[in-house]
């Protein structure tokens, strides 16, 4: 597969950001992990990459042989990370046994800091270029989740409450008349539609309802690819919403890095080839609309790769936008 590159001929940016050692995790708090891990101490920390949360992500070994994933953040770091990791920590905390999802062993939260210890998976992220055959296990693996996860299995929000802010299209319709923004950044073709894609952005919700279990933040840093299966982590977005929802936020990831015939995998397996085509389309504009309009804010604190990888998935996204809407 032929590597893409943004539109200044530099590579793509990967989903990862910048973390803080493991040692950044106050000691008392690091004596803890190792309690409910049943004693011992570190004798090996691996940090991991992936990500853009900005706290430690580690591979922990004890001297008692056990295994664990642990990511944890302050408030301090980025007021927003705590947040995200305790509704994770509520969402793991509720996943079925046999969900292709890490087992939460166990979680901390104070003073400012929240730490969630997981099972560690041996397995490993699938590379941005995506190998045909780590693509098709996934796409496949992704069909399977939703099949699972249908009802959904633990007592999460409706899609509806997390596309609450999925207005980007409207946002920039508002700056542009406002004279606040000139839009001269933004591709010719978005500008020559704006009106239409806020207008469908706005109905985007009622037509994403369902009783499946999502992720809504399927990218290849939150895959982990084993022997025997495809692992799914990362939920502090987990809803209930329609089945084909998380195929579908994955095909602008697929597409921004090996462009539209790998993307093509996504998009014809049955799931969500067997949607309603409004609903993918009205989802597609949202989701490219949200992330286009927060590439152009401000970094936000201890974030600062996100806004370069928000950028270059705008630019596949609207790509994609152009097939569904052409």
């Amino acid at each position: 597969m032929t590597s893409r590159t943004g539109p200044s001929g530099s590579p793509l940016p990967a989903a990862s950001g910048v973390r803080a050692p493991w040692t950044a995790v106050p000691e008392h708090l690091r004596a803890r992990v190792l309690d409910i891990l049943g004693g011992g101490e570190v004798v090996e920390a691996v940090s991991q990459t992936g990500g853009f949360s900005p706290g430690p992500a580690v591979r922990l070994r004890t001297s008692a042989g056990r295994r664990a994933f642990v990511k944890a953040v302050s408030a301090e770091t980025n007021p927003d990370s705590p947040v995200m990791h305790r509704r994770e920590a509520a969402y793991s905390a509720q996943m079925p046994e046999y969900a292709p999802v890490p087992k939460l062993l166990g979680a901390l939260d104070e003073d400012g800091w929240v730490v969630l210890v997981f099972e560690e998976i041996d397995g490993r992220n699938p590379g941005p270029d995506w190998d045909p055959d780590e693509l098709r296990r996934t796409v496949e693996a992704l069909g399977e989740l939703s099949a699972l996860l249908t009802p959904s299995p633990i007592d999460a929000p409706p899609v509806a409450e997390r596309l609450v802010g999925f207005t980007g299209w409207r946002s920039l319709a508002t700056a542009h008349a406002a004279g606040e923004d000139d839009l001269a950044w933004l591709d010719p073709w978005a500008v020559g539609r704006l009106e239409r894609l806020a207008a469908i952005e706005e109905g985007m919700a009622a037509l994403c309802a369902g009783d499946t279990l999502v992720n809504l933040d399927v990218r290849a840093d939150n895959i982990l690819i084993a022997a025997d299966r495809v692992y799914f982590v990362d939920w502090p977005w987990a809803a209930r919403g329609a089945a084909w929802l998380d195929l579908a936020l994955f095909v602008p990831n697929v597409w921004m890095y090996g462009g539209p015939e790998p993307a093509r995998v996504v998009m014809e397996h049955p799931v969500l080839a067997a949607a309603d085509p409004e609903a993918v389309r009205a989802f597609a504009v949202g989701l490219i609309g949200m992330i286009t309009y927060a590439s152009r804010q401000p970094d936000p604190p201890g974030l600062p790769t996100l806004r370069p990888f928000q950028q270059a998935f705008s630019a596949a996204g609207l790509e994609w936008l152009r097939s569904l809407m052409d």
